[in-house]
């Protein structure tokens, strides 16, 4: 996987003021964290660290204030309706090390022909990897899969190195019927009639 290299500085201001301050900068703050170590407060570049992010588990070379770091996002914040970044928490890394992280399944292929619906019982497989050899997606085939069939965890081939952080057994995917709708315009009408009958009645 591609790493990504980035520079952050210490900030020592806290607060929503601190932050709005950080924001007419560009900026947004971070947290670096891992390894025993006391947790670091740094700002990072909104636009670069907002772009870095387009890559899922992204490999970030850190250089804060001349000194190196290897982090990982673990947590991103974002604002509710305009999305942009609000806070993020980052995670020390080293090479040689094994991370637990989720990976974005990409599904591949068509299901059996019909009135199929592919469910997702998880959107993301949680899998433990070398954290400089993370996977960007995993590739999952549904072609020609039924109602009724499943795509177990350990059924999703990975690569090198990867493993499974879940039971093997879990339902990943999972093709369900399509539900008819029922014809509720014709329910409705009935009632009305019914209602109007009983009104003359009286």
């Amino acid at each position: 996987m591609a790493d990504v290299n980035l520079t952050a500085s210490v900030r020592t201001e806290f607060g929503k003021g601190a932050a709005r301050r950080l924001r007419r900068e560009e900026k947004i703050p971070a947290v670096i964290y891992g390894h025993g170590s006391d947790p670091v407060h740094v700002a990072l570049p909104s636009y670069d660290m907002m772009m870095a992010l387009k890559t899922p588990n992204v490999l970030i070379n850190l250089d804060i204030d001349g000194k190196k770091q290897l982090v990982i996002p673990k947590a991103v914040q974002r604002e509710a309706i305009r999305q942009f970044l609000v806070h993020v928490d980052l995670l020390v890394v080293k090479k040689g090390e094994k991370v637990q992280v989720e990976v974005p399944i990409h599904i591949e292929g068509e299901l059996a022909p019909g009135q199929n619906l592919l469910e997702h019982v998880y959107n993301s497989l949680p899998v433990e990897a070398e954290a400089t050899h993370i996977p960007e997606t995993v590739t999952v085939s549904v072609e020609g899969l039924n109602v009724g069939d499943s795509v177990l965890a350990k059924d999703i081939k990975l690569p090198a190195g990867t493993s499974l952080a879940i039971d093997g057994d879990e339902t990943v995917l999972q093709v369900l019927a399509a539900q008819a709708e029922e014809p509720a315009a014709e329910g409705a009408e009935g009632e009305a009639g019914e209602s109007g009958s009983g009104e003359s009645a009286e």
